[in-house]
């Protein structure tokens, strides 16, 4: 199934029924006065968070919602049934804005997590409401109001603690593949990611991390360039980035230097808050290097980059420096928690799993 993590829709909520205006006629009651019930309630429209739903694929294709309207209003002081609520469901991490005004409406970060999206139209009023001492037997009435409409815009931004960048085949999925149990594809050609993956990492028993690989960023792709800019925004919600670098690309004209620049640039230019964010580096394919020129390779490229808060020195396809690495990441994690009150995707406020992470941890698979 195809990745879909944007798409646009309508809702319209139901129009509240129509208040009536009837009378009483019944046998040895003359004058029976106004008997006109109220219209129902239209029904709303709700979104809900639903942690087994992946994609935004349902509504790629299927794009107007509508909630059902309230019954008129019936004779005998009957008031007409209330219009069916509309639940729709998206994945865990979608944020719901309004295309008019700009207005986010929701941000779904939680399973179970509702919003409401359109607000359902108020019934009308029946002839009995408007029944006075001078005015016996009134045949005004009132109509339902209509219920909102609005044309949203749907954005799902996966929920993880850690995300990757870095160039095409810089190895992020076979460092994905080396410290999760999660399988994308792997091969010797660029573009091997077209959507994100997510792997769950478990440093022991209650202690994991979630990690978010995308597909490689290219130069321009803050602009439109190749596939990279299109998932972006799942590295928005993540607390650290890992920036892989190809120490040893195939390419002799290539400069790793210049190479991790443009990602650092890219990063930039999609969003300040994102290039804000923790950033370490970490030095991949070290097992092409020869073990006598690796520290000065690695010091070299460290002298000429600039500095960063962290760096590591992996080689991925082995698993040589990721051990390190993971314990790491969840010590920064753990620290990260206890001084800001951060809840990470991988764990609990005890300990244990989530139920978003239990799902991650079962199947291991891409997110498509």
């Amino acid at each position: 199934m195809k990745f879909f993590d944007e798409a646009r829709i309508e809702v319209i909520a139901g129009k509240g029924g129509d208040g009536a205006a009837t009378f009483r006629r019944e046998k040895y009651i003359p004058r029976g006065g106004p008997s006109g019930g109220d219209g129902g309630h239209g029904g709303s429209v709700f979104a809900i968070a639903d942690r087994n739903i992946n994609t935004l694929v349902e509504y790629r294709y299927t794009r107007i919602f509508r909630a059902e309207p309230g019954k008129s209003g019936g004779s005998r002081d009957c008031d007409g049934r209330g219009g069916e609520d509309t639940f729709l469901r998206f994945p865990v991490g979608t944020v719901i804005s309004d295309i008019d005004t700009g207005e986010q409406f929701a941000d779904l970060d939680e399973d179970g997590k509702q919003a409401l999206l359109a607000s359902g139209g108020r019934g009308g009023l029946g002839n009995i409401h408007f029944k006075t001492s001078t005015n016996r037997a009134p045949r005004k009435r009132t109509l339902g109001k209509e219920g909102e409409r609005r044309n949203l815009h749907l954005e799902l931004k996966v929920l993880a603690d850690v995300g990757l960048a870095g160039l095409p085949n810089a190895g992020k999925s076979t460092f994905i593949r080396a410290v999760s149990a999660a399988r994308p594809k792997v091969a010797d050609y660029p573009f091997t990611t077209l959507a994100p993956n997510l792997g769950m990492v478990r440093t022991s028993e209650h202690r994991s991390f979630v990690i978010a690989d995308i597909p490689g960023l290219i130069e321009g792709a803050a602009e439109g360039a190749g596939l990279g800019h299109q998932f972006l925004r799942h590295l928005q919600r993540t607390h650290l980035l890992l920036h892989l670098v190809d120490l040893a690309p195939f390419d002799t004209q290539a400069d790793p230097v210049r190479d991790a620049h443009i990602i650092t640039e890219e990063l930039r230019k999609y969003d300040e808050t994102l290039y804000a964010k923790p950033r370490w580096l970490v030095l991949n394919k070290l097992d092409l290097i020869p073990t006598d020129e690796r520290t000065a390779r690695v010091q070299a490229f460290l002298d000429a980059f600039g500095p960063l808060e962290r760096h590591f020195e992996v080689s991925a396809i082995n698993g040589e420096g990721c051990e390190k690495l993971i314990f790491a990441i969840q010590g920064f994690l753990d620290d990260a928690r206890a001084s800001e009150d951060i809840k990470t995707v991988g764990a609990t406020d005890d300990g244990n799993k989530t139920k978003d992470v239990e799902d991650i941890e079962e199947s291991q698979d891409s997110i498509e």
